[in-house]
């Protein structure tokens, strides 16, 4: 059977059509995707100034960070072993808060220096034991206060009370005009 020429036209018109269809399809399609891409590009370009600054920020805020953890540092260059004698004393020499006791005492801690922590054992106790340089600024008066408040854990703000599980022997106290040097020692229990 052979089809007439006008079968034939009328067929591929009806093929081109349907192909033009099919391509004008994917064009819509393909546009879509493309505002949607801008609008996504857009945003992106408003939100990045933004970020931008923020990352800035951050950065800077690390750098005083880390300049504020080196000067730390060199401020208090031995720590010791146990953080829990550290963190104990700090709470002794600055109150609950790190700064409460030697506000309340009216001293300024300069400089802290620990040993390591070492056994001893006094009777059949075995305790350890860690030896502090502590050094201060302040008046006699305040200088009294705080070196009590080492020794009897006595708040002189008054805000709060502790007991902690170790005691503290003062060795030596040496005064000098500015404040004091204290030597100590800290017994911790070991059980």
């Amino acid at each position: 059977m052979k089809l007439s020429r006008k079968v034939l036209l009328i067929l591929g018109a009806v093929v081109l059509v349907g192909a033009l269809i099919v391509v004008y399809m994917i064009y819509f399609q393909l546009a879509g995707e493309r505002n949607l891409l801008e609008d996504r590009l857009d945003t992106a370009q408003t939100v990045l100034p933004a970020l931008v600054a923020n990352k800035n920020t951050e950065e800077s805020q690390l750098a005083e960070a880390q300049s504020a953890l080196d000067l730390s540092r060199a401020k208090f260059p031995s720590a010791p072993e146990s953080i829990e004698y550290g963190e104990d004393f700090f709470r002794v020499a600055y109150g609950q808060n790190l700064y409460t006791m030697a506000e309340g005492a009216g001293v300024n801690l300069i400089k802290l220096t620990a040993s390591q922590p070492a056994d001893r054992k006094i009777g059949t106790v075995t305790y350890s034991v860690s030896s502090f340089v502590v050094t201060i600024t302040g008046d006699l008066d305040n200088t009294l206060k705080f070196i009590d408040a080492i020794g009897t854990r006595i708040n002189y703000k008054l805000t709060w009370n502790f007991q902690l599980p170790w005691s503290v022997e003062v060795k030596s106290i040496s005064r000098n005009p500015a404040g004091a040097v204290i030597n100590l020692d800290i017994y911790g229990y070991r059980g």
